[in-house]
């Protein structure tokens, strides 16, 4: 037996948290156990779905909060203020051995498109490859910055199923209009107008930002968005 100490980064006060093994487990698995029901996402997600070449710095963990009722009206000045501050970022974040993970409280989704992936002989719940591509829009600081998206959508090309992604979206039913960035993405990353253009369909009726708090930026009018200068 095996015991592992999950220590809070952020909160000296906090308790940290013990696991013990009897087996040798992935540090997914212990990540896991941090939150019942929870699941892999993020720059893990795209590890594991072979989207990158790049070892994340953390472990991200998603555990669903309760179902919410949104509220309030999607206004331009609102998204103007939402985004010329910093992503929200976690603080729930605990070391353990030589890894960390980041315990995220996600919107509530029902798990949507969450599956299982074989690692190492277990059984991995993780987002699906469609369900990632629009995850790490939404937060792409939790993906490695917007250049590690791009690239994502790249590498995706040759497999994602654009009709699974756009219903997807839809099932999300996200208040902020990602799908002006997903487009944007898809666009840059060489897919076919015929594909892309589906994102189109759900209407360009605000300016959008590619991410948060951009301070040089340019505006792509095809999509009505913010990006980053340089990223062309």
């Amino acid at each position: 037996m095996k015991k592992i100490d999950l220590t809070p980064v952020h909160h000296s006060k906090a308790s940290g948290v013990v696991r013990y093994v009897w087996k040798e487990v992935s540090p997914y698995e212990i990540a896991l156990s941090l939150k019942r029901n929870s699941y892999l996402c993020y720059a893990t997600a795209l590890l594991l779905h072979g989207l990158t070449e790049q070892i994340p710095s953390f472990i991200f963990v998603n555990a669903e909060q309760s179902p919410k009722q949104s509220s309030g009206i999607l206004t331009q000045e609102g998204i103007d203020r939402a985004f010329a501050g910093k992503q929200r970022e976690s603080n729930f974040v605990f070391r353990f051995n030589d890894h960390q993970a980041v315990l995220i409280s996600g919107k509530n989704t029902g798990q949507l498109e969450v599956v299982q992936l074989d690692f190492a002989g277990a059984k991995l719940p993780v987002t699906s490859l469609e369900r990632t591509l629009i995850d790490i829009v939404v937060r792409p600081n939790y993906a490695g910055g917007v250049f590690q998206v791009l690239e994502a959508y790249r590498s995706a090309q040759t497999r994602i199923s654009v009709a699974t992604l756009v219903a997807t979206l839809r099932k999300l039913a996200y208040v902020y209009p990602y799908h002006q960035a997903i487009g944007f993405y898809m666009q840059r990353a060489g897919y076919p107008e015929k594909l892309y253009g589906r994102l189109k369909d759900f209407g360009l009726k605000y300016d959008f930002y590619l991410t948060y708090d951009l301070r040089e930026k340019e505006y792509i009018a095809d999509w009505r968005l913010f990006i980053p200068k340089g990223l062309h």
